[in-house]
């Protein structure tokens, strides 16, 4: 099953694509927008040529597992995927995937500036890595 991973942010949203063995993070990249409505055509659009089943949109959830603003507004662009595309749309919690994304980038020697642009699409790589391996342990 191809899966699409999503850090969906206010300014740029990350993707990550798995291959078709449904193993390993194919395709990442990110699209810039700060209108959700356009984030979520482009991203269907995505899906349609990539042949993806299933989208896994991060869900940021607070240090202490409740759910707060940047959540929520998570959970309603998932309804949007799910409402207006027909997409079969899951949540994952990313806590922390930024910043996990920003030490990887920093440890490959990126520089801080060049940085931000590629963070989200190795945030969503995170979160796909995350949830292709919950699969692979037998859950769904």
């Amino acid at each position: 099953m191809r899966v699409l991973a999503v850090d969906f942010g206010d300014v740029r949203t990350g993707y990550a694509i798995s291959d078709v063995t449904g193993f390993l993070a194919g395709e990442t990249g990110v699209i810039a927008s700060y209108r959700p409505a356009e984030v979520a055509e482009k991203l269907a659009e995505l899906c349609v040529r990539a042949g993806v089943e299933r989208v896994v949109v991060g869900r940021p959830l607070n240090m202490n597992g409740t759910v707060g603003e940047r959540a929520e507004k998570c959970e309603a662009f998932a309804q949007m995927l799910r409402e207006t595309y027909g997409l079969d749309v899951a949540l994952w919690d990313e806590r922390l995937t930024s910043v996990d994304a920003n030490r990887i980038l920093s440890d490959a020697g990126k520089k801080r500036g060049k940085q931000r642009a590629r963070v989200d699409a190795v945030a969503a790589s995170l979160i796909l890595e995350g949830y292709l391996g919950y699969l692979r342990r037998g859950v769904q």
